[in-house]
């Protein structure tokens, strides 16, 4: 049962450490050994060893190769607190200031400074450019925006996106 390729990942020069631990595993089980014996031979987990024997039987040499997706750091702020600080970064100004910074935002709005650094690199948002940002005062920008990057991102099956602007960019914003 593949002894060949597993053989081979652990005498591959360039060969991970820890894809080399996973075949030892499957030909620790392949030969014989316990469980008990292949945890203290090979100084892994009864969990660790569990884990890569089902994933072998599953996915073959190949699940050995590479570990299993994250989900990822779950979401500090929700989407209506996002939506909050792009609106709020788009149509008011700070009292006493020509534009926000992201420690004002961040104060007004009562999170870090961080968040709003993130919040307005995901909708490339400047403030303190004044020659070259320019304000939308379209109360629904952020579904606009949503929507048509969403197209771009992710178009429907055999679909074509046109875009088609009448005007230039200063018109347009005018």
């Amino acid at each position: 049962m593949n002894k060949t390729a597993l053989n081979k990942l652990i005498s591959g020069r360039n060969t991970a450490q820890k894809v080399v631990m996973r075949a030892k595993i499957v030909l620790a089980q392949q030969a014989g050994h316990s469980k008990v014996k292949m945890s203290k031979d090979l100084k892994v987990s009864r969990p660790t060893i569990d884990v890569w024997l089902k994933r072998y039987k599953e996915q073959g040499v190949a699940g050995l190769l590479k570990d299993a997706t994250r989900p990822g750091r779950k979401p500090q702020i929700d989407a209506v607190k996002e939506k909050q600080i792009v609106e709020a970064t788009l149509q008011t100004t700070p009292k006493g200031a020509t534009h926000w910074s992201n420690r004002t935002m961040a104060e007004q709005q009562g999170v870090s400074k961080m968040t709003i650094q993130r919040i307005w690199k995901k909708y490339n948002l400047k403030p303190h450019l004044v020659k070259g940002f320019k304000v939308s005062k379209d109360k629904k920008f952020i579904e606009k925006v949503t929507d048509i990057v969403g197209l771009y991102m992710n178009p429907p099956p055999k679909a074509l996106v046109f875009s088609v602007d009448e005007k230039s960019q200063t018109q347009a914003l005018d």
